[in-house]
């Protein structure tokens, strides 16, 4: 565990009481609530602020000087009143009621005059003090760490771990319930409780809750197998080698820290920022060229976020990328597609988040078609149909790769087999219509079936082998996304370096298959996430319609793009407004930036403006005096007058977002599903 877990709270083996008794303040959206403390919340500054040394000596000055003026003026009201020669109690009491106004009037004049407020809130304010000791505590956690262990990263001595108060009992609602708990209080006392554990089988007995049925079932679970109770299907009860904080009893992933910088809200200055259901049901758009930290600060983070909840029954995940992009290992997942590679155990289900026949098709013709044949969408599904829904009521079952290239190439052995078994199930006169119609425009110049099989093609390759067939020898078991009802974990990997067209064909099958499963799904309880590494081949204009429609399925998509200059010009707009989330990376073109910058608008601030003038007031001897210091020191004596006017300005503007974003630094702006809006935040993604 990192450094920063230790310190915030991610639950220690020995320590599950301390994690889950820790307070989480409600906050604003993006604020990571384990381990906030939320400040006071100050107006906006829009002038300059003080720099920290001209501040400090202002404020030492003014103190110094109020402290002499205060001394001198008890002293001289003392005596104006007549009470400097009493003594004992009496003197004291009279002496406190006098100073009180003194001091009161030093206080406001110099205060001001020294910007004390402005001291107090940058140095000493609870939470500067908070960050302070935070720090301090680090440091020395470090040093401990450093005396401790040797260079080859091997323990020298037991390291102590110094008693903490007790804390409330973690299993307190269980026992409430009269359920056994011997078990888990073993495992929890020998440290074998994860966090995944506890959040498991509190989420179990919520649900059983809903179901008095099943409460003897959960209740035998729980003494049998302690914390090991209705564990997730795979047996895993946590990832190994977490990359980044979570806090699953909230269901957060920390991804790094609010900058304080004065274009960020004054309430998410300093802040940890994290991510959670609630903003990724919006839906989160990333843009940045490689190398900017999209996959390893963002991607990967979230979708091992997500993986953990699916271990913990809250929800479900697909994660799309290369298959050399670093999402993980493949051991943190239920299932990994990886078309062309031979040691992979499942394939995928062409058909697998469709209803009916006609949906399957109509979903598969989108996927197959590039970009600039998407005038030829209507009639590509046509002609699909035409072949999928009489080989369905056929065979009872859908055509794989091989069977439909056939069909849709008009071969004439494949047909007559499927007549044949049409008129075997009595099913010829339903189905005439679409195999005449289809077997009539084959041979045609414009006839979308060939192209089709072209494409189709792609996909028929001896890499491929048993990856897309169903009920063939050889085929592997093929996953179909309507399993989503289930916390499932799922990693498709798409193989771009040896077959880039076709991992462009099955980027947007999953894509558009998962929007259609999420939507469909009876059981919404499940968030389901989806993690595309590279979204510039996935998104078609049924991809982008389908976003908007996750918000309301308790399901998500983080999609990452390199440069909007990926994607058709008439998608960029309508993909900007239908997610919630917009991230920008360092180094993002000017033009992309421009999107980014007219979608978070302007802010109103006020401009100051300066102008100076010769001074030419005053009489003789003042004019005089003026000759005399521009004779000796070279400088004309100038009259300064301040302007302040309040002006729209953009809140990032392309070219800071092109050009001044520093490296490993993002800006990303926020929706939640109820509708709060966090505006753009500058988040340091490395800490």
């Amino acid at each position: 565990m990192t450094e920063r877990s230790l310190k915030q709270g991610t639950p220690q083996v020995s320590r599950l009481d301390t994690w889950v008794a820790q307070p989480r303040p409600v906050a604003p959206g993006g604020v990571y609530r384990l381990g906030y403390r939320p400040g006071e919340v100050l107006p906006q500054d829009d002038e300059q602020p003080v720099p920290t040394g001209i501040l400090l000596i202002r404020a030492l000055l003014n103190l110094v000087v109020g402290a002499v003026v205060f001394w001198q003026g008890t002293v001289w009201e003392a005596e104006l009143l007549g009470i400097s020669g009493l003594e004992g109690f009496e003197a004291l009491i009279v002496l406190l009621l006098e100073a009180a106004p003194v001091a009161a009037v030093v206080i406001y004049f110099f205060g001001r005059m020294g910007r004390w407020k402005e001291v107090y809130r940058r140095f000493l304010s609870p939470r500067r003090l908070h960050q302070y000791a935070d720090r301090v505590r680090d440091e020395s956690v470090q040093l401990r760490a450093r005396a401790i262990t040797s260079e080859d990263g091997t323990p020298l001595v037991p390291a102590q771990v110094t008693p903490e108060e007790p804390a409330a009992d973690p299993w307190g609602v269980l026992r409430a319930a009269r359920i056994e708990l011997a078990a888990v209080d073993r495992d929890t006392r020998v440290g074998e409780v994860t966090d995944v554990d506890y959040v498991r089988i509190n989420r179990v007995y919520q649900e059983v809750v809903r179901e008095p049925g099943l409460l003897a079932a959960f209740a035998e679970q729980v003494a049998g197998r302690g914390a090991a109770a209705c564990v997730h299907p795979s047996e895993a009860r946590d990832l190994v080698g977490r990359t980044a904080e979570h806090d699953l009893l909230v269901g957060q992933v920390r991804l790094g820290t609010v900058q304080d910088v004065p274009k960020n809200p004054a309430a998410h200055r300093g802040a940890g920022f994290a991510l959670d259901a609630q903003l990724l049901g919006t839906s989160l758009l990333a843009v940045g060229p490689a190398g900017t930290g999209k996959t390893a600060r963002l991607a990967r983070p979230v979708a091992e976020a997500l993986c953990l909840q699916a271990l913990a029954r809250t929800a479900c995940v697909v994660v799309v990328g290369a298959a050399e992009a670093q999402l993980g290992p493949d051991q943190g997942y239920d299932v990994v597609i990886a078309p062309g590679d031979p040691a992979s155990g499942y394939g995928l289900d062409l058909y697998g988040a469709a209803a009916d026949p006609d949906g399957a098709a109509a979903r598969l013709a989108d996927a197959l078609l590039p970009d600039e044949l998407s005038a030829r969408a209507q009639s590509a599904r046509i002609a699909l149909q035409q072949v999928v829904g009489p080989f369905h009521a056929g065979y009872g079952r859908y055509p794989g790769v091989r069977e439909l290239r056939a069909l849709l190439g008009g071969e004439a052995a494949a047909w007559g087999e499927l007549v044949a078994a049409l008129r075997e199930r009595g099913l010829s006169a339903v189905h005439e219509a679409d195999v005449q119609q289809r077997r009539a425009r084959q041979g045609q110049a414009d006839d979308p079936g060939a192209l089709l099989a072209d494409r189709l093609a792609l996909l028929d390759r001896p890499a491929f082998a048993g990856c897309f067939s169903q009920g063939e020898p050889g085929a592997r078991p093929a996953f179909a996304m309507r399993a989503l009802e289930h916390p499932l974990r799922v990693r498709v990997k798409l193989p771009e370096r040896g077959h880039p067209e076709a991992a462009r064909i099955l980027a947007r099958l999953v894509v558009g298959q998962f929007l259609q499963a999420a939507v469909a799904r009876a059981d919404r309880s499940l968030f389901a996430g989806l993690v595309v590494d590279d979204a510039s081949a996935a998104l078609d204009l049924g991809a982008v319609q389908g976003l908007s429609r996750l918000r309301a399925a308790n399901a998500g998509a983080v999609l990452l793009l390199r440069s909007l200059v990926d994607l058709p010009e008439a998608l960029r707009v309508p993909l900007f407004g239908a997610v919630g989330c917009r991230m920008a990376f360092p180094g993002i073109a000017p033009w992309d930036g421009k999107l980014f910058s007219e979608a978070w608008g302007t802010v109103v601030v006020r401009e100051r403006a300066v102008t100076l003038a010769p001074d030419t007031s005053g009489g003789v001897l003042r004019k005089a005096g003026r000759l005399v210091r521009k004779a000796l020191a070279g400088t004309t004596a100038q009259t300064e007058s301040v302007t302040t006017r309040e002006v729209e300005r953009e809140r990032w503007s392309p070219s800071d977002l092109a050009h001044a974003l520093p490296t490993g630094h993002a800006v990303v702006s926020l929706t939640t599903v109820a509708g709060e809006q966090v505006p753009p935040l500058l988040v340091d993604l490395r800490d």
